[in-house]
């Protein structure tokens, strides 16, 4: 779940807040931030949160991609059987979290 201190700061990079617990009714704007609307901040955190789940397949990619320095290693040696074997990996990678 996206806290409510980034769907804050995606609003409003500058806000000056207290809060406690992610509990929405705790928020004290500080030092003359003005105040941001429940539903708006929640709005974010909705969105910012949407994004996140549809951008999943790129965070498992990831980290399952080989190396870059393999495929950097095959052309500074000219080894195309290297080059290839990275691209083959990378191109699994992409058919097990294809993107949606």
């Amino acid at each position: 779940m996206i806290s409510l201190l980034k769907a804050i700061k995606a609003i409003n990079p500058s806000a000056q807040f207290n809060y406690t617990e992610e509990d929405i009714n705790s928020i004290e704007w500080l030092n003359g931030t003005t105040p941001i609307a429940k539903q708006t901040i929640l709005n974010k955190q909705a969105e910012l949160e949407a994004d996140y789940q549809a951008n999943q397949y790129q965070r498992q990619r990831a980290n399952e991609y080989p190396d870059f320095k393999e495929y950097l290693d095959g052309i500074v040696k000219g080894d195309q059987a290297q080059i290839d074997k990275y691209i083959d990996d990378c191109l699994a990678v992409k058919a097990k979290y294809p993107k949606e």
